[in-house]
């Protein structure tokens, strides 16, 4: 009998026979035996029931595969300093979730309130350079001014929320 070190696939496809790997040994039925065991087939049953082996034999492979290409073993885990060894409790996740809702609320407040501090126009050019990504020649283009008067809006406008958010801190 061959090394059967192999993975089953690979043993299956590999051998003559059928094999069979079980807890404690390894059993390979070659088409002698298959016949001598069931005299009423041939060798074209033998073949088919070997195709159909090699076949689930791959599909399990395959499967198993699936499963488990992306693990990791533990000596790699305890290299990285930085692995973490457990889940956040469900606590410590709503914890920061609501953490992150409340900081974007306050970030939303604070960006409301700079934005009120612009005049009209200021504001409309801040938004539509800033937000929309305009540059100032599309935007004095819209409104039919000179870009610099564009430009110098946005800088003022810029100037204004700086100052707001260094005084607020």
């Amino acid at each position: 009998m061959k090394n059967y070190q192999s993975t089953d696939y690979a043993v299956n496809k590999n051998a003559d026979g059928i094999v069979y790997r079980f807890a404690d040994q390894t059993v390979e039925v070659t088409l002698e035996d298959y016949l001598r065991e069931n005299p009423g087939k041939t060798a074209a049953d033998f073949a088919e029931l070997k195709a159909l082996s090699d076949a689930d034999y791959y599909e399990t492979d395959r499967s198993d595969y699936r499963q488990t290409w992306k693990n990791t073993s533990l000596d790699t885990l305890f290299e990285d300093e930085n692995a973490s060894f457990s889940t956040p409790s469900a606590e410590d996740e709503v914890f920061e979730r609501q953490l992150r809702e409340s900081v974007y609320a306050k970030r939303v407040s604070v960006a409301a309130r700079a934005l009120d501090k612009l005049t009209g126009i200021q504001r409309r050019r801040y938004v539509l350079h800033h937000v929309q990504g305009q540059s100032y020649r599309e935007i004095a283009a819209l409104e039919n001014v000179h870009f610099t008067t564009v430009e110098e809006s946005i800088l003022a406008a810029e100037k204004k929320i700086h100052k707001f958010l260094s005084q607020t801190g």
